[in-house]
Parts: structure tokens; sequence; C-alpha cells
């Protein structure tokens, strides 16, 4: 169980803690704190579905099998195609995340543009999971324990330089949105942080005993992660303040830097750079795995191309590399306000259907009320319709697409089944 609470860490505790609480900072104002409970008590409930579905069909694939075995073969479809988009938003921000950090750890002599940076990470880390080199338990337990240790320390001298005036007002004076629907976007945003721990369920087959481990891993991934995003999110505005942390953000800084500087000097700065850098390249590394794997089985059923499924020596070399690709081009959008809030309609979309599955379980395989799953079903359409306009309707794009795709992809492999008819009778 240690090895996927690690794995669930090695994927939360990274872009989010460092860029992705800023971002939701902007929205609400130091109200964010509030925010953090909402998208826990949502991931809660969700991961209870996702425990439960991994222990009862413990597959590669997560939530795209799912709906594939207990909703409708749309519905799987459509959780694996948005879950292509999610989590490759999610690790372009890493890698953004990552080049805003190197360049805050080496300073003015690095004059790439945080692109210039990103890229070649994200090609340098897709070879290694191509080369079949995965992050182990011991790769992940060591990113780990640097990362929470460098956010413990900035905690711990945080609190002796924080000023709670900086909480006042709680919410935005000026805030895009009504209060109320500022919360929820700001708690979708948080939620994306959240998710990590479906890295835990989208590696169902390679986890020992995943109707004993994989419940318990995802629990105590989503409780410490909460924890930590709590502590270090009020002692980052308790320092500099919701509004300095989001004007760094946007302007592709490293927001959480920032504090460490103010709070303890270069020293302490220099420990979260150089945590964030690690945790950034574990998020993707981790991402890029899970991204490969849903690749896999899509391919294995033709909802992709099936050269995708090829399985070599490695591993599947290329469901990597289209992982790999897709990432980068989002890389390429540059902002990570742009890749996380998009992530976060989409990923949300994924556990909506998850709850639904977990709702469709038959009751000998169910583990927990389904009020939960309701619970969690509600949470994800509310929070999905708090977000911005403005990454909604380009969501609704890319889902169309999708769904375009998936009649396209059937009508292709029904011709090849006409075509193998026709060559066996001849």
């Amino acid at each position: 169980m240690t090895g996927g609470v690690l794995l669930g860490l090695g994927s939360m505790v990274g872009s989010g803690v460092f860029v992705g609480i800023a971002v939701a900072g902007g929205v609400v104002g130091p109200a964010v704190v509030v925010s953090i409970v909402l998208a826990a008590i949502v991931a809660a409930c969700n991961a209870t579905g996702s425990a439960q579905l991994a222990a009862a069909h413990p597959i590669s694939g997560g939530t795209y099998e799912y709906g594939y075995r207990f909703v409708h073969p749309i519905a799987g479809f459509l959780a694996g195609w948005v879950f292509l988009i999610a989590k490759s938003a999610s690790a372009a921000t890493a890698a953004l995340a990552f080049a805003a950090y190197l360049r805050a750890a080496i300073g003015p002599t690095m004059s790439l543009p945080p692109v210039g940076v990103a890229l070649p990470a994200v090609a340098v880390v897709t070879a290694i999971v191509a080369l079949g080199i995965r992050p182990t338990t011991s790769v992940n337990a060591v990113i780990v324990t640097i990362t929470v240790t460098a956010l413990a320390t900035f905690v711990v001298v945080a609190a002796t330089n924080a000023t709670a005036a900086r909480f006042v007002p709680l919410f935005d004076p000026e805030p895009p949105l009504r209060p109320v629907v500022a919360t929820g976007y700001a708690a979708a945003l948080v939620f994306v942080a959240f998710t990590g721990y479906g890295r835990v369920a989208t590696l169902g087959e390679e986890i020992r005993d995943p109707a004993r481990n994989v419940p318990r891993a995802i629990a105590c991934t989503v409780a410490i992660a909460a924890l930590v995003y709590l502590t270090v999110t009020a002692a980052a505005i308790a320092t500099v303040g919701a509004g300095a942390l989001a004007t760094i953000a946007r302007d592709g800084g490293a927001p959480l830097e920032r504090a460490a500087l103010v709070a303890g000097g270069v020293p302490l700065q220099l420990a979260i750079a150089s945590a964030a850098i690690f945790a950034t390249v574990g998020v993707l590394l981790n991402l890029l795995l899970g991204l490969s794997r849903v690749v896999l089985a899509m391919g294995r059923r033709g909802d992709l191309p099936r050269r995708l499924a090829r399985v070599g020596r490695s591993g599947p070399v290329g469901a990597v590399v289209a992982a790999g690709v897709l990432v980068g081009g989002l890389v390429l959008v540059g902002d990570v306000r742009t890749t996380w809030s998009f992530s976060a309609v989409t990923v949300l979309l994924y556990y909506a259907i998850t709850n639904v599955a977990a709702l469709r379980l038959p009751p000998a395989a169910r583990r927990y009320p389904r009020w939960i799953a309701v619970v969690g079903l509600i949470g994800c359409v509310a929070l999905g319709a708090a977000i911005d306009r403005s990454v909604l309707v380009p969501a609704a794009v890319v889902t169309a697409a999708g769904l375009i795709w998936f009649g396209v992809a059937a009508r292709l492999r029904r011709a090849g089944a006409r075509g193998h008819e026709r060559d066996a009778m001849s």
C-alpha cells in the first residue's frame, strides 16, 4: 500500500501546490482555503468511487474501462478521451511549472523562455518512460520526501512571519465572479490537483492485491494531500497575499518561491525551488505513465489507432510517444492559467462518469453507500458549472470532436471486420 500512496502523492503534490493554488487564489482571493476544503470533499467522494471500481475491476485504463463495463461504450470512450485531454493539460502545466522554478533557481543567467525549457523537459521524460524506466517506488519516495520536507519547512518558517490581515477581506473585494461562483471555480481548479490519486486506480493491474490496497492507498493519499495543500496555501497567503501569488503565476513566475524568499530568505527560496523542480518532474513522469496506459487501453479496443496498443520489451512505446506529443503540443500554449483551467473542466467530466459507473456497480461489489457517489456526481457537476465560459466552450468543442472520432473509429472497426470476413470466406 505504501507504494500506492507514494505514487498518488507523487502525482498530487506537484504543480498544484507550486502553481495551482496561486491560479485559484487569483479567482477567489484568500477564500481559496475554503475552496481547498470543498475540493477535498468532492475528491474524497470521487475517491471512494474510484477505489471500489478499481477493487472490483482491477485493470489498466481506469474510468475508460469502468465506463465501458458499467455504463455505456460512449461513456467509456468519452472518459478515455477527456482523460487524455485533462491529464495532458496537467502534464503541460507541470512542465511549465518546472520551467518557472528552474529559472527561479538558476537566476537571471537563464535567458530561455518557459516554453523553451518545458518542451525539452517533456521530450526527456517521454524518452525515459518509453525506455521502460518507470518512476519506481524508491524514486517516488525520494521525490515525495524532498518535496514534503521542503514544504513543511516553509510552513514552519512562514508561520513566524504570518500576517492574519492578509486574509481580510476573505473574498477578493473586486472579484471577477460572485463569491459563491468564484469559490466553486477556485475549487474546480484545486480539484485538479487532488485527482492525482487516480494514478493508483489507473494502474490497477500493476498494484499488488488491488482489492485490498487500492482503496486504502487512495484514502490515505487524499487525506495527506489535503493537509499539505491547506497548510501551504495558508502559509503562502499569510506571507505575501493571494493577489501577489496570482500575479506571479499569471506572469509565468514561481509563486511559492517568492513567498519562500519573503518568509525565510535565499536558503528557503532555493529549497522550495529545488523541491518544485523535483516534484514537477515526478508529476510529469507519473502523468505520462498514466496517459500512456489509457492510450494503450484505447488502442486495444480500437478507439485509437491499434498500432498504439503494441507492447515491446520496454512497454507500449507508441502509446508513450503519442502521450508525449500531446503534452508537448499543450505546452506551446505557454500559460499555466489556461492549461490548468482546461484541465479542470475536462477532469470533472471524467470523474462525473466515474461516479455514474460507481452507481452502476452490482450490490455485491459495492463497498460504500450509494449516496457518496451521488454527492460526488453532484459535486462534479456543480464545480463544472462554476467554471468560466471562456474555458467551457473550447472544452465542449474538444469533447464534440471526440464523439465525432468515436463514430469514425466505430465505422473503421466495422469495415475492418467485414474485410476479415471476406478474406476468411475466400
